[in-house]
């Protein structure tokens, strides 16, 4: 396949991708915006007015980065996983793996419907958020990058979870009960600074920790990580996952049983 070919593969797998998320709307970007405002309500207002300030800033604008950067990993996530095991359930992804598209167009054209969504979500949690708090910019660029980071490695890690998964309840497994866990000790709602010292050494093995706190610096200038470290972590993650997910896209006998 020349260039084009390429581009119009990868666009019609991203078109299709963001068309069918946006076609039921009501499922996919009202019940997580929904569900962040109330957050933003419960631990915002309601029970960050008793906590008062963390980290020298009010309760509500400390968790608000991580309460968006939690609807772009889940968004993101869900796309992915629930698309390609659509496709795999239906069957209907053999005919894709049959035809001339390379398998990296295929991959990229998923990776890239889920950081849709997410980012989608995430940018309409941002607006509700102003409802709550007031947000400021201190690093639009670091903002952006790691947000987009990590969009783009989790929506690998729902592709990853569709080629393994068997049923529609194993792509379930993974959100409840390794995600959501990761999600709620990653420093959404507090600072490990707050922790003893053998917790806060803990913290440091969840890659999520590393998101939050950067995408949290984004915003305010402040975290409890070092910066590069973490985009050294989330870049190496998003690489290997990418690899290892072009490999099963390639050999995987789940795909072709």
């Amino acid at each position: 396949m020349n260039r084009y070919e390429l581009w119009i593969a990868f666009m019609t797998i991203v078109i299709r991708e963001v068309r069918r998320f946006l076609r039921i709307w009501p499922q996919t970007i009202i019940p997580p915006v929904v569900t962040m405002a109330l957050f933003f309500l419960i631990f915002g207002n309601v029970i960050g007015s008793r906590i008062g300030s963390m980290q020298g800033l009010p309760y509500s604008q400390f968790v608000a980065p991580g309460l968006i950067m939690l609807s772009v990993i889940t968004n993101s996530y869900g796309n992915v996983v629930s698309s390609f095991y659509g496709s795999k359930f239906q069957r209907n992804i053999e005919e894709l793996m049959v035809s001339p598209t390379p398998n990296f167009i295929i991959l990229t054209g998923y990776i890239v419907g889920g950081m849709a969504r997410g980012l989608l979500v995430g940018l309409i949690v941002s607006l509700v958020s102003l409802l709550f708090t007031d947000l400021s910019i201190f690093s639009p660029i670091i903002a952006l990058a790691i947000i987009l980071l990590t969009s783009m490695m989790f929506s690998v890690a729902g592709f990853l979870n569709a080629i393994y998964a068997d049923s529609f309840d194993d792509i379930s497994v993974i959100p409840n009960f390794v995600l959501t866990p990761l999600i709620y000790l990653g420093g959404v709602f507090y600072s490990t600074s707050l922790l003893n010292e053998f917790w806060a050494n803990v913290s440091l093995i969840n890659p999520i920790l590393y998101m939050v706190n950067t995408f949290r610096f984004g915003f305010s200038g402040v975290t409890d990580i070092d910066i590069f470290w973490a985009f050294t972590m989330v870049c190496l993650f998003t690489l290997v996952l990418f690899l290892i997910s072009l490999k099963l896209l390639s050999d995987s006998p789940r795909l072709r049983s």
